[in-house]
């Protein structure tokens, strides 16, 4: 049986809704995740389906105005929704660190970047300043990065995109945090940049017991680097396993056309890369019933859909989205209505 220590993170029924013209919109839907400790769980699915919009609301980054946030994120039994400003900017940077997309957007271009690893550790900790200037050098060994001192004394714009991102997990794990939120870390780095950020961050969470959220677009990033993964779409999850059955044994029809999207490389056959057909709606035209991806595979027939679908366990620890999964299967995106199971 799980030990409750290991429960790192506890959403239920999140629903985060953004304004627009007036209105708000569901961009996450009655999501239910759980983060347990020196676990990796992967949030993917294409751009706007909403994977980001859960990391702001876990750590309360987000325009309070025009943003609705209900329902429950526990960390340790404490709620982080509607929590106050003061409370949070206790454990945002310290218990929760965030690794953005893009490092040069989140950098300040007016600091040197040792300055700003040191700021993290000037609000969350009692060092003094010659503390924290060995505890930044420390920190920059541990991310790999060249020449710490000199590196230290220089600004953002200075330095190479992976040497930006080494900085900006630097400040991530500074104070050494329990979760780690890591939204699309990888995305404007080459593949080789990219291997050595992955390597990074599983090194640091064998270091620290830390849970990782990774938010991603990258199925190769997924397989390489996830224990469990979330498969989102329009907002809501629509399935969710451990890795290896997700691969193997993927069951909604977006799960299989993702990984169907996916190239082979030893594949030798000529066949065209598989693409999935239409477009994600927009937040204002999301269906509000029935499975939301059923207008991109028209050829299972609406019979076949839930009208207000739910998440089935289909087999211990792997939950599905709607139940067209039970009547046929899908070799590939482009067949039609192939056979009942």
């Amino acid at each position: 049986m799980e030990k409750q220590s290991d429960l790192l993170l506890d959403i239920q029924h999140l629903h985060t809704a953004y304004r627009l013209q007036g209105k708000f919109y569901d961009a996450a839907d009655n999501i239910n995740l759980t983060l347990k400790r020196n676990e990796v769980l992967a949030i993917v699915g294409e751009s706007g389906c909403g994977k980001s919009t859960i990391a702001s609301s876990i750590v309360g980054l987000y325009d309070h105005k025009n943003t609705k946030v209900t329902g429950d994120i526990l960390y340790n039994e404490l709620n982080l929704v509607g929590l106050n400003e003061s409370l949070f900017n206790k454990i945002r940077g310290d218990k929760i660190g965030i690794i953005f997309q893009d490092p040069l957007a989140s950098l300040n271009p007016l600091m040197r970047v040792g300055d700003q690893v040191a700021e993290t550790l000037y609000y969350h900790t009692d060092m003094d300043e010659k503390q924290r200037y060995a505890m930044v050098i420390e920190l920059f060994n541990q991310v790999g990065m060249p020449r710490p001192e000199e590196m230290y004394a220089m600004y953002p714009h200075e330095l190479s995109g992976g040497l930006r991102q080494r900085v900006v997990i630097a400040m991530a794990i500074a104070c050494k945090p329990e979760i780690i939120i890591a939204d699309e870390p990888t995305t404007a780095l080459d593949v080789t940049i990219q291997a050595q950020i992955l390597d990074l961050l599983e090194k640091i969470q064998q270091q620290s017991n830390s849970g990782i959220i990774l938010i991603t677009h990258d199925l190769g990033v997924v397989a390489e680097t996830a224990d469990e993964v979330a498969v989102m779409y329009g907002g809501q999850i629509v399935e969710k396993s451990d890795v290896k059955t997700i691969f193997e044994h993927p069951l909604h029809p977006y799960t299989r056309s993702l990984l169907n999207s996916m190239p082979q490389t030893d594949d030798d056959s000529d066949e065209q890369l598989h693409v999935i057909h239409g477009t994600v709606p927009s937040l204002k035209n999301m269906p509000r019933e029935g499975d939301r991806f059923a207008a991109r595979i028209p050829w299972i027939p609406e019979s076949a859909h839930e009208k207000d679908p739910k998440m089935h366990e289909v087999e211990p620890g792997h939950w599905v989205r709607c139940t067209c999964w039970k009547t046929f299967h899908f070799e590939n995106e482009d067949s039609k209505v192939v056979s009942g199971e």
